[in-house]
């Protein structure tokens, strides 16, 4: 019988994290990959902690402040990967599947920010 893989964004937040540390330390060492490397790990390493405060909210607007600064990090960050991808500072097919992870963790988080928005009201 086939095990039923449980679905925990907070891990899939933080093997997205180790992937982008993993992409940042990539970076040529140089003054452009130095800079983007720091403000990628920055944004890319901020959504598993701020998603953990959500989880521990102490009202539903606590909680979605807390999922707006997760889904705003998350952003910043594709728009990173999408900078690194075009200059070529990394061969872009090895972007594509951080891109993909990066593009469906946006689509889950506003899709619960629309949810909690709407039990809000």
């Amino acid at each position: 019988m086939k095990e039923r893989k449980v679905f925990d964004l907070a891990d899939r937040l933080i093997d997205f994290a180790v992937r982008v540390i993993t992409v940042a330390g990539s970076l040529p060492t140089n003054k452009v990959g130095n800079h983007i490397s720091g403000q990628l790990i920055r944004s890319g390493t901020s959504p598993a902690p701020n998603y953990g405060e959500a989880q521990s909210a102490e009202s539903r607007a606590d909680f979605i402040h807390k999922m707006k600064v997760a889904l705003k990090e998350l952003r910043e960050t594709r728009v990173w990967l999408l900078m690194i991808k075009k200059a070529k500072l990394i061969e872009p097919s090895k972007l594509e599947s951080l891109l993909d992870e990066s593009n469906q963790l946006i689509l889950i988080f506003v899709t619960s920010l629309k949810t909690a928005m709407a039990k809000k009201k």
